[in-house]
């Protein structure tokens, strides 16, 4: 073998061992790992995989059954965003937890209801009756903010969009309450008069917020609105991508041909 050939072998060695090296880089660059929830919610997310994919943007979707996983995966740097919760919740977590996660773009808003198999109206439900609701602070109170808007109980003055089972000031009907864990009342609805399920879970469980609630959340002016989060400065442009992709028509289109009112657009 000559010199030259040698030399030459070298050369294209190294050059191709420079951009092996390289890609890996600007894969990364052009790709972003976004937690969301299972069902529903990984539903409409894989519309907005697509739609990132014509902006050049590859999106991996890393689906949670469980809320309280999601910023801790955010916050150790598993994730480079998670598209799953509103303020409220968020706040309570970051009392709690201390993470250093802010929102960076609104996604959709899911009006929470108050479902029942036993009674069809607010009205008909007994003296006693049994009412479960999420045992996380932001989602049982607004829970509670629910069945204080129906009437059903009178919260102490000044609570906000977090009060506890404490901050209730009447109860008329001796409602006895079942914190439980969101994703667990679907199952127990049948064992209970009423439930307060977030709409990602009941309709994972197959109900119907127009059919099988006795009372829904206003939906103009919801301040539950849902949104992309990342961790505290970080700008990427890939985030900024992300959340343009979910604004977009495409999303919008499909939230009101899938979910028919369930799901609707916050931006």
């Amino acid at each position: 073998m000559s010199v030259f050939t040698r030399r030459t072998l070298l050369s294209a060695s190294f050059v191709l061992g420079v951009i092996a090296a390289s890609l890996p880089a600007a894969a990364q660059q052009n790709s972003i790992k976004v937690g969301v929830m299972s069902g529903a919610e990984e539903e409409v997310a894989q519309v907005v995989k697509k739609v990132a994919a014509t902006k050049g943007l590859n999106v991996e979707l890393v689906p949670f059954s469980d809320y309280a996983l999601v910023n801790e995966a955010l916050e150790r740097k598993d994730l480079d965003a998670n598209a799953f919760q509103h303020k409220p919740y968020l706040d309570a977590q970051i009392a709690a937890r201390g993470y250093k996660i802010v929102p960076v773009g609104l996604t959709f808003v899911q009006p929470i209801g108050l479902y029942s198999s036993k009674v069809k109206a607010v009205a008909d439900l007994p003296k006693g009756a049994k009412i479960g609701i999420p045992n996380d602070p932001s989602n049982g109170g607004r829970a509670l903010n629910l069945l204080a808007e129906q009437g059903l109980i009178k919260i102490k003055e000044g609570k906000g969009l977090s009060p506890s089972l404490l901050d209730i000031a009447e109860n008329p009907k001796g409602i006895k309450f079942s914190e439980l864990d969101a994703a667990q009342l679907p199952r127990a609805l049948p064992d209970l008069d009423a439930a307060v399920i977030n709409t990602d879970h009941a309709l994972n469980a197959g109900l119907d917020i127009r059919r099988d609630t006795i009372a829904t959340e206003k939906r103009e002016g919801n301040p539950y609105a849902n949104f992309v989060a990342a961790r505290q400065g970080d700008t990427r442009p890939e985030i900024k991508t992300f959340v343009e992709a979910y604004q977009s028509t495409e999303v919008a289109k499909f939230l009101d041909e899938r979910f028919k009112g369930a799901i609707i657009p916050a931006w």
